[in-house]
């Protein structure tokens, strides 16, 4: 809205009622590794769900969240 308009940060978010943290927020986070070492499991045993995966996971010391798990497996179909 910002170039397409050319007003400020400020302005924006002031008239669509955002908080201006929420703009400058940028995901950093690479989930490529995570994505890899699903789908191999998810090929090796195709009838575990994301919940017997992320298990699978912890037990290979995996130190990863059962959400992030979920999401990357939904991402990967």
């Amino acid at each position: 809205m910002r170039h397409l308009f050319g007003i400020s940060e400020r302005r924006a978010c002031r008239s669509l009622g955002f908080h201006r943290s929420t703009q400058r927020h940028r995901a950093t986070r690479d989930d490529r590794d995570l994505a890899d070492k699903l789908r191999t499991l998810a090929y090796e045993r195709p009838r575990f769900g994301y919940r017997r995966l992320h298990i699978l996971l912890r037990r290979q010391g995996e130190a990863v969240n059962h959400k992030r798990v979920y999401r990357v497996y939904w991402n990967e179909g």
